[in-house]
């Protein structure tokens, strides 16, 4: 039996240039890369050396404060690059395809029988334990600690995202061997989100169920945490994107680690935005230039348009991501813009705009932030759209001058920085919300862990 949430408070941005429901195959990548910016706070240590022949699902670093967590090449080649920044340290893996695809194998479990221990290990060893992340914080998840929860959202609501319903369609077997797996981690409960009754995740057996509906961001696993199980000092829960879970399933059903993933080219720039089958860390001009680009000054984004990253097309495709989005770059100035009525941007007040007279209408936005970075402004909008049981301004604030017990105490434990994205591209101060979440999450980690 589903439960159903309603969220309420919230803003959709509907935006021009959804992709399509067909799906095309992306071409081959020669280079894959790893970014280890995807992978926030681990400490990597090398298994192998620049220039090595690696299978696909062969592990190339570990965890260095949890050895048995290994991040594994998703695909078969030579390590030809290990790109070093500041002290040395690791940001990215590249390694060049060959065609012998050879992978490694892995031994099958009885999910039947399967004990806790069991799922663990093979998870850790086959280099899918990196898609199990944990809150506080939002980091990879710590295997030596229980979740008091797990938690999926199979409901989209950020801009021009994959649509799940679609990119999930015939595998319910992997997605039912992922939770039946994962349901033996927890002592609570799996929970799954789902926007309707035909979502592949929904009729799951050994799951809670329910049913979310409302304006973004309804569709972050966040903001279903909050209405469903929130998190109290001290206590910890786990969360799985929708897509990861196949390759889970996968892995547990065959023994073979397939970091296959279909993605969403979206955006206003993309002449024909479609879904591709590609693989983690392909390079993403592999499936750009196959749907066309219909302007020169574009911006390529690793995700959505207000969590991902800026990226170059000669880039790579994120280890979380199943959206790119391409969108005109914003680095025009518009005279006397703050002088007159607009008609053509979406905001969440009714000073000088007129969107909310056409909510449904859809909008070719660029990144312009039509504004420069100022102090916070007290205005009330942020709580407009931000659903959580926290207040969000006094949270931000609380993060910029470190106070930890306000940190604490204001509910920093429970939200990542992809909560914040709303209240982010709302805001008329231009502050980096995401940004301060992130660097409070992290100075509450490493003081209190």
């Amino acid at each position: 039996m589903s439960k159903d949430i309603r969220i309420k408070k919230g803003l959709n941005i509907n935006l021009v240039g959804a992709a399509e429901q067909t799906t095309s195959k992306a071409v081959l990548s020669n280079v894959y890369a790893i970014n280890l910016n995807d992978f926030h706070g681990i400490m990597p240590k090398m298994l192998v050396k620049e220039g090595a022949t690696v299978k696909a699902g062969e592990p190339i670093f570990y965890n260095k404060d949890v050895e048995e967590m290994k991040f594994v090449s998703p695909v078969s080649g030579e390590l030809v690059e290990i790109v070093r920044g500041a002290r040395r340290k690791i940001l990215t893996l590249k390694i060049r395809a060959n065609k012998s695809g050879e992978v490694v194998e892995h031994s099958t479990l009885n999910l039947a029988s399967a004990s806790a221990e069991d799922v663990k290990s093979q998870l850790l060893m086959s280099g899918c334990w990196p898609f199990v992340k944990q809150r506080p914080y939002d980091v990879v998840a710590n295997p030596n600690v229980a979740p008091k929860a797990i938690f999926i959202s199979g409901y989209t609501t950020a801009p021009l995202a994959a649509n799940l319903d679609y990119v999930l369609q015939g595998k319910e077997k992997e997605l039912q061997a992922a939770v039946t797996a994962l349901a033996t981690l927890t002592s609570g409960q799996v929970h799954i989100s789902v926007g309707s009754s035909n979502s592949p995740l929904s009729g799951l057996s050994g799951v809670t169920e329910h049913k979310v509906a409302g304006p973004h961001p309804a569709g972050l696993v966040g903001t279903q945490i909050n209405k469903i199980d929130p998190i109290n000092k001290g206590e910890v829960v786990w969360t799985v994107n929708a897509q990861d879970l196949v390759i889970i399933g996968e892995l547990l059903l065959t023994g073979k680690f397939n970091p296959q993933r279909t993605i969403a080219l979206a955006g206003s720039a993309v002449k024909s935005p479609k879904y591709y089958t590609t693989t983690i860390g392909s390079e993403i001009s592999t499936f750009l230039y196959g749907s066309g680009v219909s302007i020169e000054n574009f911006r390529v984004i690793n995700g959505d348009v207000l969590t991902g990253s800026k990226t170059s097309p000669e880039g790579y495709l994120g280890f979380y991501n199943n959206t790119v989005t391409v969108i005109p770059e914003g680095d025009d100035y518009e005279l006397f813009g703050w002088n007159k009525p607009v008609f053509n941007k979406i905001s969440s007040t009714r000073a000088m705009t007129f969107s909310w007279l056409n909510p449904k209408k859809k909008y070719d936005l660029n990144t312009n932030t039509n504004g420069e970075h100022r102090a916070f402004v007290v205005t009330g909008a942020y709580e407009k759209v931000f659903p959580l049981d926290i207040y969000p301004m006094q949270l931000l604030k609380a993060c910029m001058i470190k106070d930890l017990d306000e940190m604490e105490q204001l509910g920093l434990y429970e939200v990542a920085p992809e909560d914040f994205a709303l209240t982010e591209f709302i805001c008329i101060s231009k502050q980096p919300h995401q940004q301060i979440i992130r660097e409070g999450l992290d100075l509450l980690q490493k003081e209190i862990g």
